[in-house]
């Protein structure tokens, strides 16, 4: 009786609405549910939990041979260990750096013709959006033997999203490199950037920023994991306006209030882009975090309530969703779990001349 008990009280906890059912019915459904969570299988191809009969036709279990420590032996004896590699350190490691900006306010700077409106500006960088995927995974895929000239990471590619979601307005692009010419040129070559640049003669129009992202573990949120991914871009008021403390002073409590608030993806201040990461003239200038916000006034809410903004440190401040764009070329391995669109990178791969099959970066071919 206590057993049968114990059972009806798991059934009314587990589902609440079934009131006045027998107790024999409970435990009735009991069995079926926990028959029902057995047949459940975890499919590794991404869809939902399914379940299929065909997967228990028989009732027979492999007899598998236990050695004398407990440990699985199929039979194969003295197989070769092979010891795994930690991927390495990219040659282009070391310098950060972020180019900011929007496209009206380099469209008004044109040499030539008249500049074009929000919407043509919209549909013609939709249009290069393709080029530019391509152009930056070319510049990541590089080897010993192939595309060894590339001396630009593209970390990250954002376009960022005017207030009605329609529209791209700017782009923000997380890139390393030893060298910032090397960063430069890059940008000088990139198919939307000479577009907005007279064919990248006024490169050095775009606002270029060195990074100091902050790498503690816990501002490592997932991209919209819980909400949507924004950007906040603050650029520091003139110190003859605030002084040359406000930074300062509120350094700690701004690092607080961010982890504290378990929503941001990445963060960290802007430094004026000097030729070498030491130079103490590389003074912070501002502030990129990104971070997930539910819906716009929890965003605006988030970067309003900065102690930093509080501070008013800022004379520059915009808020934007922004979308992600995979620029890594890294997503190539064929999954043979699902219609994965891999191999039309590794078609574009091979007909760059990379060599797809090669040994020297197995983390993206094998």
């Amino acid at each position: 009786m206590g057993l049968v008990a114990l059972i009806c009280n798991v059934v009314l906890v587990q589902a609440f609405s079934v009131g006045s059912s027998s107790c024999s019915n409970n435990a009735a459904a009991l069995r079926k549910a926990q028959n029902t969570l057995f047949m459940s299988s975890f499919s590794a191809d991404g869809s939902e939990y399914s379940s299929k009969d065909s997967d228990y036709d028989t009732d027979e279990i492999e007899e598998r041979n236990w050695g004398e420590n407990n440990e699985y032996n199929d039979g194969e004896d003295d197989v070769e260990t092979i010891e795994q590699k930690p991927v390495p350190m990219s040659k282009n490691a070391g310098n950060r750096f972020v180019a900011l900006y929007w496209d009206h306010e380099l469209e008004q700077n044109k040499l030539e013709g008249e500049p074009r409106e929000s919407w043509w500006l919209h549909y013609d960088r939709d249009d290069l959006n393709e080029d530019h995927v391509m152009f930056c995974r070319k510049a990541n895929l590089y080897n010993e033997t192939f595309n060894q000239e590339s001396m630009v990471d593209v970390m990250r590619s954002l376009p960022i999203l005017a207030s009605d979601l329609k529209r791209i307005v700017g782009h923000c692009m997380v890139m390393e490199s030893t060298d910032i010419k090397y960063v430069k040129d890059l940008l000088r070559e990139d198919p939307i950037l000479k577009s907005l640049t007279d064919d990248g003669k006024r490169v050095d129009e775009i606002p270029l920023y060195r990074w100091r992202q902050i790498r503690d573990y816990t501002l490592r949120q997932d991209d919209g994991r819980f909400g949507y991914p924004c950007m906040m871009v603050g650029l520091d008021e003139d110190p003859e306006v605030i002084g040359n403390d406000v930074r300062t002073e509120t350094e700690k409590e701004l690092l607080d209030y961010l982890i504290r608030s378990q929503k941001v993806i990445m963060g960290g201040p802007l430094h004026l882009p000097t030729e070498f990461k030491d130079d103490p003239s590389s003074i912070a200038v501002g502030d990129l975090i990104m971070f997930n916000a539910k819906d716009r006034e929890d965003a605006i809410s988030f970067v309003e309530n900065m102690p930093s903004s509080q501070a008013g440190l800022y004379k520059d401040l915009r808020v934007h969703f922004y979308n992600q764009l995979d620029v890594t070329g890294k997503f190539v391995s064929e999954d043979p779990n699902r219609d994965a669109p891999g191999y039309q990178m590794r078609e574009a791969m091979e007909y760059w001349g990379y060599p797809v099959d090669d040994d020297q970066t197995p983390w993206l071919n094998w």
